[in-house]
């Protein structure tokens, strides 16, 4: 009675074992009414869309479709985290620090109109996506960190003044080497970003494969279990990474796990 009751109030927590069983429920439901409401529509059914997946994934198609788009996502993340901490790091020097702010608003530009732009700015489709995705996800990366850089405590600052540091070697101690940690969480929380982007930029070259071009091909044929199924391994990828990065920067700072703890 007591967990039915903690299920339907705010700010209790619940046992991971209750959390668990909660969320298979819900998932089941979920499916059980799609399967009920979608028979004989045009909207495939989970069982469709299964089969569809056991499919795909079975197939050397898919691998090198997989492979193509990871490869592009990272190498993409790699780019974007270096000129975004660039700017941010930038940003504490006066001269810089407007260039850095005006960055931020970029996040408001569509890539849309500037597709045009960057095909004369580059010499082959594979630059032109590797352009757009940076371009896209550079914004998003310096908002973070330049939230991350607000936020340290003047006291830090402070102290390496105390302890007779240049302004050069507090910023080395206090914002690189003091915020790797969270450098790696914005890395971590933008790759769902990146990740999403992927198959808007592939859809403009499809001679190199792609996870978007088999989902552009698919809606070319109204395939929609193919679709479906496509969207879904895009997702569970998504949450895999998701996961690995998170484990990976607990291992790397182990002490990042006291701090959820704590929470």
């Amino acid at each position: 009675m007591k967990i039915l009751k903690n299920l339907f109030s705010p700010f209790t927590t619940l046992p991971r074992s209750i959390y668990w069983v909660v969320v298979v429920s819900q998932l089941i439901l979920v499916l059980a009414l799609w399967q009920v409401f979608a028979t004989g529509g045009l909207i495939p059914t989970p069982l469709k869309i299964g089969e569809a997946v056991i499919r795909i994934v079975t197939t050397a198609y898919f691998i090198d479709n997989f492979f193509a788009s990871l490869l592009l996502t990272l190498k993409g993340m790699g780019i974007s985290i270096i000129i975004a901490l660039f700017i941010s790091y930038l940003s504490l020097v006066p001269f810089f620090y407007p260039f850095a702010r005006f960055v931020v608003k970029w996040r408001y530009l569509t890539l849309t109109g500037l597709i045009f732009l960057f095909t004369l700015l580059t010499s082959n489709g594979s630059q032109l996506k590797m352009s757009l995705l940076v371009f896209g996800i550079v914004p998003f990366f310096v908002t973070s960190l330049l939230h991350i850089i607000d936020e340290i405590n003047v006291q830090e600052y402070e102290l390496c003044k105390t302890l007779r540091m240049s302004n050069w070697q507090t910023l080395w101690e206090v914002v690189i080497v003091g915020r790797l940690d969270q450098v790696f969480e914005v890395m971590r929380q933008n790759f769902a970003i990146a990740w999403m982007m992927i198959t808007m930029v592939e859809g403009l070259s499809m001679s190199q494969g792609g996870l978007g071009t088999m989902l552009i091909k698919s809606n070319k044929y109204i395939d929609l279990s193919t679709v479906f199924a496509v969207l879904i391994i895009i997702l569970v990828i998504g949450i895999v990474f998701d996961y690995l990065l998170r484990e990976m920067r607990h291992w790397l700072f182990p002490y990042t796990q006291l701090q959820v703890k704590k929470k």
